[in-house]
């Protein structure tokens, strides 16, 4: 019968019995799909969460770099970039606005300059005071964002479901005057 083959026809063989056991053969069709809905559903949490945080702080870098920038921006004395001429604050909140990428209006920063008083203590300036020259300036940037998926919100539940994050930098006005 063998012989009577011809070369191009294959002889399928199919036992009963599976492989090496004594045991009848069970259906596997499926089980490939359900292994795999099973797994995929923890990869895909793992994979959506790495995602999630590299985003938040992402954002946080961009905010930090941001604030120097407008720091270095102010310190200088300009006030080129602000919509009312000689408002230096408002120039340096411009300043870190374009250099957070979108970060700044998206985490709805909150903007707080401040100084250190003769005392040593740390005190809050005006909205549109900057201080002089040759004293010290601290630009610092509250903000709230939230994670794009729901998987990390629960880790943020005291806050909201928000990732709020302060960035802050100290620098000394320049002698400009």
């Amino acid at each position: 019968m063998a012989a009577q083959l011809e070369a191009t026809e294959i002889l399928v063989v199919r036992s009963y019995y599976a492989p090496s056991s004594g045991r009848p053969r069970r259906r596997q069709r499926g089980v490939a799909a359900v292994e795999f809905a099973l797994v995929a559903i923890v990869f895909f949490t793992v994979l959506f969460s790495i995602i999630d945080w590299s985003y938040l702080f992402f954002a946080n870098l961009s905010m930090q770099h941001a604030v120097r920038e407008g720091a270095r921006y102010a310190v200088t004395g300009q006030s080129g970039l602000s919509p009312t001429p000689g408002d230096r604050c408002a120039a340096a909140r411009e300043m870190i606005r374009t250099s957070s990428t979108g970060m700044y209006d998206k985490t709805g920063a909150k903007t707080t300059f401040k100084t250190i008083n003769a005392g040593g203590q740390i005190v809050t300036l005006g909205a549109s005071s900057c201080y002089g020259a040759e004293q010290l300036i601290i630009i610092q940037v509250d903000s709230a964002l939230r994670p794009v998926t729901p998987f990390l919100r629960p880790f943020f539940a005291a806050t909201g479901g928000e990732y709020r994050f302060s960035v802050a930098t100290t620098m000394k006005n320049e002698a400009w005057e």
